[in-house]
C-alpha cells in the first residue's frame, strides 16, 4: 500500500460517516496515543482495536455527549481492507508523526466541518416562520451537501416525527384503555402486574392517555428496524428512498406489528398497489406515506386554516429534534481542546 492508498482509504470513510464522524475520530485517536504516548503497537492490531473505541468515546462525550451505539461488529468494521486496514494507519502514523499531527488536524477539520454544515439547516429553521418555511428547501439542503447526506434518513425521521406529533397534539387525541369488566377476577389474580405495568387497580379500572409518537432514539446506529411507533397501535418505518417491494418485504419481516406505516420518498402506484395486495402484507401495512403527501400537510400545518395552532409548535419540533440528533459542538469545549492538543483547523488536505 502507498501513502496515496492510505490517504483515500481515510478519505473514503470520511466521505461515507454521518455527521458524527465515529470512525474517522477513532483512527484520529489512535494517531495521536502512537504520536503522543507512544504506547500503541501498530504492528499489533489487537493491541489498540478495543482501547481506541474508548479514546474515541473520551472525545465524543466531550463534543456530542453521546458515543456510538453501533454494534461492536460494526465499529471494528473500520479496520476492514476495504476500509482503513492495520497497514494502512501504520503509514498515516507515520505521515502524522513526520508532520506534527496533521492527520489528527485534517480529520478534526472535517469533524468541525460537518457540524458549520449541519449549523446551516439549523440556522434555516431558525430564520424561517410559517410563511417562508418550505419542506423542499429544507431536505434539498441536506440531499445536495455531501457531507449532511448520509444523515438525511434522520432528517427524514424527524420531518415526520414533528409533523405527526405536532398533528396529533393538536387534535387531542385521546386513548381510553379498560379491563372487560368479566375479566375483573383474572385482573385481581394478577393484581401486582395490573398495577406497576397497566396502572390499574381495583378500584380503577379504565385509563385515558394522550395518544403520543414516540421516536425509538435519537441514534445513528444502523437501522434496526423501527424508527417510531405510538401508544394506539400504529409502528411507523421511515426511509428517504423510492419504495420497492424488496424494501417493503424487508421492512415488514423486521417488525413485529400489524398496523405498519411506511414512509417513503416515492412510489409509483402500480408498486403500492403491488405491495398491498400482498398475501401476508395487507393485513400489516396500513397505508404507505410519499414525500409529496408529507409536503403537502405541512403546507396545511404552516399556511392553512389552522397554521396559528400548529404551525409554530411544528417548526419548534423541528429545532429541537435537531438540536438532539445532532447536538452542537461546545465552541468553547472545542476551542480549548483544539488548543490544549495545539491543532489548526483549516487543513484541508496532507
Amino acid at each position: 500500500m502507498t501513502n496515496q492508498e492510505a490517504k483515500d482509504a481515510l478519505n473514503k470513510i470520511i466521505d461515507k460517516a454521518r455527521v458524527h464522524l465515529y470512525k474517522p475520530i477513532q483512527i484520529a485517536e489512535i494517531l495521536y496515543r502512537d504520536r503522543i504516548n507512544k504506547d500503541v503497537d501498530l504492528n499489533d492490531l489487537e493491541s489498540y482495536r478495543t482501547k481506541s473505541r474508548n479514546w474515541r468515546d473520551i472525545v465524543c462525550l466531550q463534543f456530542l455527549g453521546r458515543t456510538s451505539t453501533s454494534s461492536a461488529r460494526y465499529q471494528d468494521d473500520v479496520f476492514n481492507e476495504n476500509a482503513v486496514p492495520p497497514e494502512a494507519i501504520k503509514l498515516l502514523a507515520q505521515i502524522n508523526k513526520e508532520n506534527n499531527g496533521i492527520v489528527e488536524e485534517y480529520i478534526y477539520t472535517k469533524f468541525k466541518q460537518r457540524f458549520s454544515q449541519l449549523s446551516t439547516g439549523l440556522d434555516y429553521c431558525n430564520t424561517h416562520d410559517t410563511e417562508s418555511f418550505m419542506l423542499v428547501e429544507f431536505l434539498e439542503m441536506f440531499w445536495l451537501e455531501p457531507g449532511l447526506r448520509r444523515s438525511i434518513d434522520k432528517i427524514y425521521e424527524i420531518i415526520v416525527y414533528s409533523i405527526f406529533s405536532s398533528i396529533i397534539e393538536i387534535i387531542g387525541l385521546k386513548i381510553d384503555a379498560y379491563i372487560d369488566e368479566s375479566k375483573l377476577v383474572v385482573l385481581n389474580e394478577f393484581y401486582g402486574f395490573a398495577k406497576k405495568i397497566l396502572g390499574f387497580s381495583e378500584n380503577q379500572t379504565k385509563l385515558t392517555i394522550p395518544g403520543k409518537i414516540n421516536r425509538v432514539g435519537v441514534t445513528n446506529a444502523a437501522d434496526r428496524g423501527l424508527d417510531m411507533w405510538s401508544n394506539f397501535g400504529l409502528t411507523i418505518q421511515v426511509k428517504h428512498l423510492s419504495l420497492t417491494e424488496e424494501l417493503a418485504e424487508s421492512i415488514v419481516n423486521a417488525v413485529s406489528s400489524d398496523r405498519i406505516i411506511l414512509i417513503c420518498k416515492s412510489s409509483e402506484e402500480s408498486v403500492l398497489l403491488s405491495i398491498l395486495n400482498q398475501i401476508g402484507w395487507k393485513s400489516k401495512i396500513q397505508s404507505i406515506v410519499t414525500e409529496s403527501e408529507l409536503i403537502s400537510w405541512y403546507e396545511t400545518a404552516l399556511r392553512g386554516k389552522y397554521s396559528k395552532v400548529i404551525g409554530d409548535k411544528l417548526l419548534q419540533k423541528i429545532k429541537n429534534e435537531i438540536q438532539v440528533e445532532f447536538p452542537t459542538i461546545d465552541n468553547t469545549e472545542f476551542n480549548n481542546f483544539l488548543e490544549l492538543r495545539k491543532y489548526r483547523t483549516n487543513v484541508t488536505r496532507f
